[in-house]
């Protein structure tokens, strides 16, 4: 539910402050600022709750810790990717694979209960994907509309 604050607040406010530096709505510019600031927030969580979110992974995978590593900084470099305009639309298909990919990593943990800023498997269950599959899908269609179609 964070990530989806974040991004909906960042989107307004950049869409305001598009209007007020630029003199127009840049309604693109906007969705691609607000995605940036959500990744840059969600890496966050890779790096403060490293733990948890290790365990979100099933457990025939090694190397646990430096994949959530790993994906903390690819949300890093995607948030940098999308404000680069060469880059935007490489980025954001990228961005779409890794939304897609890390998708299996979410029904694991909601299957598994794992609330990953507690490391433990107390967390929501099943009723957390009704939620997260979709958003999981609104981030992708986000990115589409505004990153690469945009």
């Amino acid at each position: 539910m964070k990530p989806l604050i974040v991004l909906l607040s960042c989107f307004i406010i950049s869409l305001f402050a598009t209007k007020f530096f630029i003199g127009t709505y840049e309604i693109n510019v906007a969705g691609r600022i607000a995605m940036s600031i959500m990744l840059l927030f969600t890496a966050i969580g890779h790096f403060s709750y490293t733990k948890g979110m290790a365990m979100m992974l099933p457990k025939f995978i090694s190397f646990k810790t430096p994949i959530i590593y790993l994906t903390g900084i690819i949300e890093i470099v995607a948030a940098i990717g999308l404000q680069i305009s060469d880059l935007e639309r490489i980025t954001a298909w990228l961005l779409v694979v890794f939304f897609i990919t890390i998708l299996p990593a979410n029904i694991y943990a909601a299957v598994a209960h794992v609330d990953y800023q507690k490391a433990t498997f107390h967390g929501k269950g099943l009723s957390y994907l009704w939620f997260r599959i979709p958003l999981q899908i609104f981030f992708i269609l986000w990115t589409y509309a505004f990153c690469i179609r945009g």
